[in-house]
């Protein structure tokens, strides 16, 4: 194993080591204390250890064994072995550290518990572990019935919590669904990264003037294709370039304000970026007059 590869495995699983204790933080200081729930394998672990005085350790693993076995079927053996060290980190952090309850406004409990577990979970997932079986669940189910793994999650707690509003208070329900949605959304974000990126397609009679304005308004990387207009009753009418670009945003609203004061008749699309990895996101250049572009801002297809 060279050095770096030994660097990047280190940083994987000490970022797995941060995760693991932000979601026992969460659990410890703040869920578990006020018989709050968060989702998923550890919603189920936290409604049992309301009703059976089980230690929360155990029950989170003995509940975790089922969806790590199917886990074994479905994901890569390292995700599972990564996942096995994380779940059980996380039980030993809750069996063995006494972190004090921090406040008992219920509010807070359901807002700061679910900013710590939902942290926990994303940057365990950016390193390719899992502190939930409830996502392996899903990813099973969609392979075999092609089933969203949101919509599968989403069924899964919904029946998680109205069980909740049975055995427990509707109130108490309310409160780990407030948590669920705001650990899903940090996990989310987490994973996805705080900057929003989606993708612009422009095709207009005056792109040269677009995309030079595009260029030193926005500062952003274009891609160039080759397209023609026409195609119908008239057939082929002539060939033009047609603008590509990833922005991020916030930036949308001025992209579109560039554009429509050049050509009104622009035909723009619009569409969601998943990942985004190398090429030029955003760069900005000198808006002196005369200053050449640099030749990888723009890339022609």
């Amino acid at each position: 194993m060279t050095i770096k590869k030994a660097i990047n495995y280190f940083y994987e699983y000490f970022q797995i080591f941060i995760g693991i204790v932000l979601t026992s933080l969460g659990l410890k200081a703040f869920l578990l204390p006020n018989g709050f729930l968060d989702g998923g394998v550890t919603g189920i672990a936290l409604l049992v250890r309301t009703q059976v005085d089980i230690n929360m350790s155990y029950l989170l693993i003995i509940f975790s064994i089922p969806f790590l076995i199917l886990g074994f079927f479905t994901v890569s053996k390292r995700i599972v072995i990564k996942s096995i060290i994380s779940i059980l980190g996380v039980a030993l952090f809750i069996h063995f550290e006494n972190f004090q309850t921090i406040t008992n406004d219920k509010l807070l409990i359901s807002i700061f518990g679910g900013l710590l577990v939902g942290s926990g979970i994303g940057i365990a997932i950016r390193n390719g572990s899992v502190l939930d079986g409830s996502e392996i669940l899903g990813i099973y189910i969609n392979d075999k019935f092609g089933i969203s793994i949101g919509k599968i999650v989403m069924l899964f707690n919904i029946i998680l919590f109205t069980v909740t509003a049975f055995v427990e208070t509707i109130e108490i329900a309310l409160y780990s669904v407030l948590t669920y949605i705001i650990a899903a959304k940090v996990t989310d974000t987490v994973i996805e990264g705080f900057e929003d990126f989606i993708g612009i397609t422009i095709v207009s009679q005056k792109n040269d003037i677009i995309k030079r304005a595009i260029l030193e308004e926005l500062g952003v990387g274009l891609t160039i294709y080759k397209g023609a207009s026409g195609y119908g009753n008239k057939g082929k009418v002539e060939e033009f370039d047609i603008i590509h670009s990833i922005i991020n945003r916030i930036d949308i609203k001025k992209m579109y304000r560039i554009v429509q004061a050049i050509d009104e008749d622009a035909f723009i699309i619009e569409f969601d970026v998943n990942s985004i990895k190398g090429g030029v996101l955003r760069h900005y250049i000198d808006k002196k007059k005369n200053k050449k572009l640099p030749i990888n801002q723009v890339t022609k297809n």
